[in-house]
């Protein structure tokens, strides 16, 4: 009974693996394309053939590349000083192909650092828009533009990225059972009421006093912010060791995965990766800046298009 339970329990894991990288495809295949390697493999030098081919993987493989030329568009627009709104819609329609070729990218390096590695990175560099933009509205004092932006990034992964792998998942296995390791799960589950509560204390912090000593509550708020800010980063790193080092086999696929899961080959090296993955980060970087020094005026200008409209 021991062996039949043990045995049941390897196959729910590999099948959980196999939803979870089903329904991965599924929802990456939404926005990406594939490229015909035919087109470049006819040029002679090496050097420019490996340049072309990773130009036509990393900028033409997604629905989005007609967004690409917004990037430029953004920097002319702000070096010739056009209107604040312009320069913001710009940015953000060059942020949009961009997140999602960091997302590739990361999954192309998790093809050569292994699915754990790789998940840890994808997790990292694909919220690496939203870390940006809150560091530099937070280097601007823009405190309500800093709060709303970790609102959304909150939200949108708890409730739009979840629902959206849920659906994605049944699609996937429309004639079958979803599973997902609980294991994992504990883990994560753990970790997001840790930071639930290091985020509510001190907003119950300034709440909880009279309004006669609200100076007092705002400096133990803002001390306490900052003990649980650093006690989060602390958290996370516990979270990687424990990941990565102490308790890997808990987070690792299965070694026969191969045999049920058809694994995705690398489309471009390592290091083409990384320099892309790099040159992307500071793209984003430039824009985000953008994105938050003019977010102000183009929400002026909205809310004055809105009341104009309203008034007609």
């Amino acid at each position: 009974m021991g062996s039949f339970g043990k045995g049941k329990l390897e196959v729910e894991e590999q099948s959980a693996a196999a939803v979870c990288r089903t329904a991965h495809s599924l929802s990456s295949s939404i926005v990406r394309k594939r490229s015909d390697p035919e087109l470049v493999s006819r040029i002679r030098f090496r050097v420019l053939r490996q340049l072309l081919a990773n130009l036509q993987q990393v900028i033409l493989g997604t629905k989005l590349c007609v967004l690409f030329p917004a990037i430029p568009l953004a920097m002319l627009a702000h070096l010739y000083c056009f209107k604040r709104p312009w320069i913001f819609a710009l940015s953000l329609l060059g942020l949009a192909p961009l997140a999602e070729r960091v997302c590739f990218l990361t999954e192309q390096i998790a093809n050569y650092t292994g699915p754990t590695v790789g998940g840890l990175l994808n997790a990292t560099c694909g919220n690496a828009t939203e870390l940006i933009i809150a560091m530099l509205a937070l280097h601007q004092r823009k405190i309500h533009v800093l709060k709303y932006s970790l609102l959304g990034s909150i939200l949108s992964n708890l409730l739009l990225v979840l629902g959206t792998s849920l659906f994605s998942g049944g699609l996937a296995n429309i004639k079958d059972h979803q599973r997902f390791d609980r294991k994992q799960s504990d883990v994560s589950t753990s970790m997001m009421l840790l930071g639930l509560l290091c985020v509510a204390l001190p907003l119950m912090v300034r709440y909880s006093v009279e309004e006669s000593e609200s100076a007092v509550s705002s400096a133990a708020a803002l001390w306490l912010s900052r003990a649980n800010s650093t006690f989060m980063l602390g958290a996370y790193a516990a979270y990687l060791f424990f990941q990565l080092k102490t308790h890997r086999q808990l987070f690792d696929s299965p070694e026969d995965e191969e045999d049920n899961v058809l694994e995705e080959e690398a489309e471009i090296g390592l290091w083409s990766a990384l320099v892309w993955l790099i040159g992307m980060t500071l793209t984003i970087a430039l824009l985000s800046e953008y994105v938050v020094g003019t977010i102000e005026e183009a929400a002026d200008t909205t809310c004055w298009l809105h009341h104009l409209c309203f008034q007609k």
